[in-house]
Parts: C-alpha cells; structure tokens; sequence
C-alpha cells in the first residue's frame, strides 16, 4: 500500500506522484476516496477500487511521477446510459 496524490485525472488515467518506485508496465490498483452520495438513476455510480496499468514513470527529487491508464475509462458508464436514452422524434 502506497499513498499518492493524483495531479491530474481524467476519464481514461491519471497522473500521481508516489514516493515509492514503480517499474512501468506493472498493474497497479486506485482506491480514489469519495464521499457517499444518494443512490439516484441520474447519477453514475461511484468507482472506489480502479484496475490501472502504468505508462511512463518520471522520477524525482523524493517522489515519482507514475502516470496510468485505467483498465475502464471512468465516463463509458454514462456514455452508455446517455445513448440508450436519446429522444426518438422531436414536435419540431
């Protein structure tokens, strides 16, 4: 176990910096802290655990920059549930 801090996310990876190394290529798992929210239809759920894969590791004066690929984008869920309810005629 390792605590990082994500400098920047988006829904296919992120990048933290660690201060343990990582060899790149390696399988890494995110646990991502989130506060509990009201189950709602319209709200994706909440990933805590993501599957990463690390891409390129930077290293530095006591930490490492690891940037990683998700195994599953973060908006495929909604992507998803958008398409599924795209209005079939308009009164236009």
């Amino acid at each position: 176990m390792e605590f990082a801090t994500a400098l920047n996310v988006s829904a296919g990876g992120a990048l933290i910096a660690v201060r343990r190394s990582l060899p790149v290529s390696s399988d890494v798992t995110l646990e991502i802290p989130s506060a509990p929210l009201a189950a709602s239809d319209s709200l994706p759920k909440a990933n805590r655990m993501m599957q990463a894969h690390t891409l390129r590791i930077t290293h530095a004066e006591g930490y490492h920059l690891v940037a990683v690929k998700f195994a599953h984008p973060l908006l495929r869920e909604v992507s998803d549930r958008q398409s599924s309810r795209r209005k079939l005629n308009s009164s236009m």
